[in-house]
């Protein structure tokens, strides 16, 4: 027990759909677009040459915080941040509290958009809420509770004002990058077979990353996009579990049912007092 998140948490519930994948692209081009994490990625990585089985490790490092037991998020937790401490180079430093903001919003979100297009539309109570159970993980990961902007609607805005601004810089490594992650290269598959995925990353992204990241956006693509946005959110309520939802969290599903009533009211009020201590402390200091 003692997990970040449980089955009834609005986290849960959204970061469960396997479906939200399809906004993977997207974070990650928002994050290269930033020089500081490009620089980062292309002088501590090899990305470009296994940008798929980097992914692969994230995405199982980003599960286990999310539908892990308390010692599997800490020791995801743990990889993540010692990772972090070894990258840094001229001007950047991947533990800098104002980049690891930035690649959690991405995250945070591209999740919304991507659920809120493929899934259903949030409403406003329940993105304020995601947002705020999203700093307990952000925490971990090294982020102060004074970076984030103070409500979902600061945090839009942080987020717009990134996107418009002049901190974001799509170079000639950004764009080098960013292939690789829509169009992964994997000897023997023929550039076609990502046009889905280029599709759907370019029709997520903010209009100026993707002119800027020179994603094509002609008829087909339009089309594509189009039709997966009529079509999801009506195929996904007929699909069973074991197609909508991400393993890890249908497994840790059904170890939190399995735990009898009495003893999960316990952990919730313990988890509650932790909290209202956690938050005195604060004030006390």
């Amino acid at each position: 027990m003692g997990a970040l998140y449980r089955p009834d948490s609005v986290t849960w519930r959204i970061n469960r759909e396997s479906v939200l994948l399809l906004g993977g692209g997207r974070a990650l081009l928002m994050q290269l677009a930033h020089p500081a994490v490009a620089a980062g990625v292309a002088e501590h990585s090899d990305f470009p040459r296994r940008a798929l089985a980097r992914l692969s490790r994230t995405l199982g490092l980003m599960l286990s915080l999310n539908f892990g037991d308390r010692r599997q998020a800490l020791a995801a937790a743990a990889q993540i941040n010692r990772v972090h401490r070894g990258i840094r180079g001229e001007g950047y430093a991947a533990v800098d509290p104002r980049l690891l903001l930035w690649v959690q919003a991405t995250l945070i979100d591209s999740t919304l958009v991507a659920y809120g297009t493929f899934v259903r539309p949030l409403p406003n109570p329940e993105r304020e809420i995601y947002y705020w159970e999203a700093q307990r993980l952000g925490r971990l990961l090294g982020i102060p509770a004074w970076a984030y902007p103070s409500s979902m609607r600061a945090f839009d805005s942080y987020v717009a004002e990134m996107i418009a601004g002049p901190e974001l810089i799509v170079d000639r490594r950004a764009r080098e990058l960013g292939a690789a992650v829509v169009r992964p290269p994997i000897l023997g598959l023929p550039g076609l077979t990502w046009f889905p995925l280029e599709a759907v990353t370019a029709g997520l992204l903010p209009p100026r990353l993707r002119e800027e990241y020179g994603l094509p956006w002609g008829p087909a693509q339009r089309a594509l996009f189009a039709s997966l946005r009529r079509g999801l959110p009506r195929v996904l309520p007929l699909l069973p579990d074991q197609l909508r939802v991400m393993r890890p969290a249908r497994a840790a599903n059904r170890g939190a049912r399995s735990i009898p009533w009495v003893a999960r009211v316990t952990w919730f009020a313990k988890q509650h007092t932790r909290s209202r201590r956690s938050d005195g402390r604060r004030k006390q200091g």
